[in-house]
């Protein structure tokens, strides 16, 4: 399959998914050195999930945030528009939709909150995405993307920009099953918008008390907001 270029086609993107589902979870963990898991509980702690809430998982992959949320006895429903991601996390006992981000299956206001987690800059309109989120959440409920960044330390930025990027694509030939799409990967990472760009989408879109925390330096940063 060809990479899918940074025009997001939706099918080539979700193809894409589908050709790296295979070990998804243990290549993250490798190419991040650990710190996914960090992020994830970082995430779970900004959501602030809680018995009885509805949450929507979105661009869940294989589901495994979406355990993560679950822990607080929130009722999570991960939801995403790669088969292959899905399939690969259906041993983990949550609930999984195929959906897409543009167009998703719940109705208005169907949820106290909803989560991204390294897919939102896979979206081929990131502003439409953050819209239809903000559809099925009801008046009140919560945003919260974790999503790569910008190194906010000049120097590291430099290295991450022009190096550490670079090597991305030949980590993946070692780690992956589909080491085609690490190149994909990596440009997306190197063209998305910094944290103050971001929170602009964002509350461009419809949301309001925006805000962000960086994670790692920068490398990822944790957005969050209210709907009005």
């Amino acid at each position: 399959m060809a990479r899918a270029g940074l025009d997001k086609n939706p099918r080539e993107v979700a193809e894409m998914f589908d050709g790296v589902a295979k070990g998804y979870d243990r290549t993250n963990s490798v190419m991040t050195l650990g710190f996914d898991r960090r992020w994830r509980e970082w995430s779970r702690r900004v959501l602030d999930t809680r018995p009885g809430e509805k949450v929507l998982d979105l661009a869940a992959g294989t589901a495994v945030s979406t355990v993560e949320y679950a822990s607080s006895g929130a009722w999570c429903v991960a939801a995403d528009f790669s088969l292959g991601m899905l399939r690969g996390g259906a041993h983990r006992p949550v609930p999984k939709v195929a959906a897409d981000a543009l167009h998703l299956p719940f109705a208005d206001g169907a949820f106290d909150a909803v989560t991204v987690s390294f897919g939102l800059r896979n979206f081929s309109d990131t502003e439409a995405a953050l819209r239809e989120m903000a559809r099925v959440v009801r008046p009140g409920g919560r945003l919260m993307i974790c999503e790569v960044s910008t190194p906010t330390f000049r120097p590291f930025r430099y290295v991450y920009m022009r190096y550490l990027l670079r090597i991305l694509p030949f980590i993946g030939r070692f780690v992956s099953s589909n080491p085609e799409a690490y190149h994909y990967l990596a440009e997306s990472m190197r063209a998305w918008p910094d944290q103050r760009a971001l929170g602009e989408i964002i509350a461009k879109a419809g949301w309001e008390d925006v805000a962000w925390f960086n994670l790692t330096g920068g490398m990822v940063a944790l957005h969050r907001a209210t709907k009005p």
